[in-house]
């Protein structure tokens, strides 16, 4: 693995939790580096921390403190 990705992957806790949970990304990471982006947009995803992701989640929150003060 090239060891910008290895630096990249021991300095965000989310991706290494990743890769324990789904190992068969340090294969595909080993093969091909490009491979990055990927495995970056999986993480993403999966973990919900994309944009949209958190939009939502604030207007999730938004709407339940207001259905608690209007009753």
């Amino acid at each position: 693995m090239n060891i910008d990705i290895q630096f990249k992957i021991r300095n965000n806790k989310n991706y290494i939790r990743f890769l324990r949970e789904n190992s068969n990304w340090y294969k595909y990471l080993n093969r091909d580096p490009n491979n990055f982006k990927h495995f970056e947009e999986e993480v993403k995803s999966i973990y919900k921390l994309r944009p949209t992701d958190k939009i939502s989640r604030a207007i999730d929150t938004f709407e339940m403190l207001q259905t608690l003060f209007t009753k």
